[in-house]
């Protein structure tokens, strides 16, 4: 019974892992929105406030 608990256990962890390395659309698009200096999301198409000087 133990051995049945432990091989699901294994077999639901292998296809998390699966899931998890797939490629979802739209990721490059999000890692495009942030800014490459501060690493915050940018809203909008103006600049990061990182650059402005703002909110330091």
């Amino acid at each position: 019974m133990i051995v049945k608990i432990v091989a699901l256990f294994l077999v639901g962890m292998v296809v998390l892992a699966m899931f998890g390395k797939l490629r979802f659309p739209g990721q490059k698009r999000l890692a495009a929105a942030k800014c490459k200096h501060c690493g915050k999301y940018r809203i909008g198409k103006g600049p990061c406030s990182c650059r402005k000087g703002i909110g330091k």
